[in-house]
C-alpha cells in the first residue's frame, strides 16, 4: 500500500490531498466536515473499511471556518466544488479506475448533493452521505431529484433530522437510510455512552459495506 500526499492548484489556492493506493480498480473520494476531519472515528474506520474492500481512498484536505455558513448555499457549493474538482480530475486522469464512490460528512455532503449528483458524469457512482445538512432546502430537494445510488446515515438527535424530510427521502428506491436512535450530528449516542457509540459505529460500517456490495 502506498500513501502519497499531493497538491493541485484550485482557482486561487493550492489544495492538498492524500491518495492511499492499494492497487485497486475502484476509488473512494472523501470530503470532511467543517470540524470533522479524517482522523476522527467515522472517517478513520470508513477508510479502513474501503481499503479492506479493495478501494483506493482519496482524502481532500480543504479547510473553511464556520463563517462559510454565513453565505448562501449556492456560494458555499461553488467554493467547495471549485476546490475538489481539480483533485477528482487529476486522480481519474492518472488512474484507470472502474468504480467510484463519493463519501461526505456534514459540510462534505454539500458538494456531493449539489454538485456531483447533478452531473451525468458520475451517474454510476455510489454516494455515501453521513449526516447530510437537510435543514437546507436545496440539499433536501437535490436528494429528491437525484437518481444516483445513495446511502444516508443520520442520527435521530441530529438537528438536521427532520422527520417529514426523512420520510420523503426514504420513499425513494435509489436511497437507503440508516437512522441511528439517540445519535447526534457526530453519531455519538446521547446522553454520552461510549460503549453504545462504539457498537453503533460498528453497525454503521457494516451497513455501509453492505451498500457497497449491492
Amino acid at each position: 500500500m502506498q500513501v502519497n500526499q499531493r497538491k493541485v492548484n484550485s482557482s486561487e489556492k493550492e489544495i492538498t490531498y492524500t491518495h492511499i493506493e492499494n492497487g485497486s480498480r475502484a476509488v473512494c473520494f472523501m470530503f470532511s466536515g467543517a470540524g470533522y476531519t479524517y482522523e476522527k472515528p467515522l472517517f478513520y474506520y470508513a477508510t479502513m473499511m474501503m481499503l479492506q474492500n479493495q478501494y483506493d481512498v482519496v482524502h481532500i484536505h480543504y479547510a473553511y471556518d464556520q463563517d462559510i455558513f454565513k453565505h448562501p448555499l449556492v456560494d458555499i457549493t461553488k467554493v467547495i466544488v471549485n476546490d475538489i474538482n481539480p483533485v477528482i480530475t487529476e486522480v481519474l486522469q492518472n488512474h484507470e479506475y472502474k468504480g467510484t464512490v463519493f463519501l461526505g460528512k456534514s459540510l462534505g455532503t454539500i458538494p456531493i448533493i449539489n454538485g456531483i449528483m447533478k452531473s451525468e458524469r458520475f451517474m454510476k457512482a455510489k454516494m455515501i452521505l453521513l449526516t447530510p445538512l437537510l435543514k437546507f432546502d436545496s440539499i433536501f430537494e437535490g436528494l429528491l431529484r437525484s437518481n444516483h445510488s445513495a446511502h444516508i446515515v443520520i442520527g435521530e438527535k441530529d438537528h438536521h433530522y427532520i422527520p417529514d424530510k426523512i420520510q420523503a427521502i426514504e420513499n425513494k428506491p435509489n436511497i437507503s437510510m440508516d437512522k441511528i436512535t439517540h445519535a447526534n450530528h457526530s453519531l455519538d449516542i446521547e446522553p454520552f455512552d461510549t460503549s453504545r457509540t462504539i457498537i453503533v459505529l460498528e453497525g454503521v460500517m457494516k451497513r455501509m459495506e453492505e451498500f457497497l456490495k449491492k
